[in-house]
């Protein structure tokens, strides 16, 4: 009797994790196509030194984001046996595009061209063997430029 509802409760973690990442996912993606091009990332120090510059920000954010109960027991079963924790990939990259995008419509509404020397901090705050879920904070910034016309 203990064994099914163990089975059920992971059953049950399953479902409601997969829903809520699938929907957080579908938010990414309109707010992604939204923001399509508009303003522009870069990661180095290659950008178009073609136009004068009129005024430069500071953007930046930070997301936490954490696990399910499913994929952290999927996560501590990997950590027994060794290996590549792929239950948290999806965490990781939902954290890294949320934060992106943040950065990325706060230099919209400052009308700014790109964003320059984008960095991305990725931090651990409950790792693994503690007794609550491991959460991820990610944390994007960068310099936004807006063009002189």
């Amino acid at each position: 009797m203990d064994l099914l509802i163990v089975i059920v409760s992971l059953i049950l973690c399953y479902i409601t994790g997969n829903i809520i990442e699938k929907n957080h996912y579908k938010k990414i993606k309109a707010r992604e196509l939204k923001l399509y091009k508009s303003p522009c990332l870069t990661y180095g120090k290659s950008f178009s030194r073609s136009s004068k510059i009129k005024n430069a920000y500071l953007v930046s954010s930070s997301v936490v984001i954490g696990c399910d109960y499913f994929k952290s027991f999927l996560a501590s079963l990997r950590n027994l046996f060794g290996g590549n924790v792929s239950a948290y990939e999806s965490v990781l990259d939902r954290g890294r595009r949320e934060a992106l995008l943040r950065i990325r419509e706060e230099a919209y509404k400052k009308r700014a061209n790109a964003i320059v020397n984008t960095k991305i901090d990725t931090i651990m705050l409950d790792p693994l063997g503690t007794k609550q879920n491991p959460k991820v904070c990610v944390t994007a910034y960068g310099t936004a430029i807006e063009y002189d016309k």
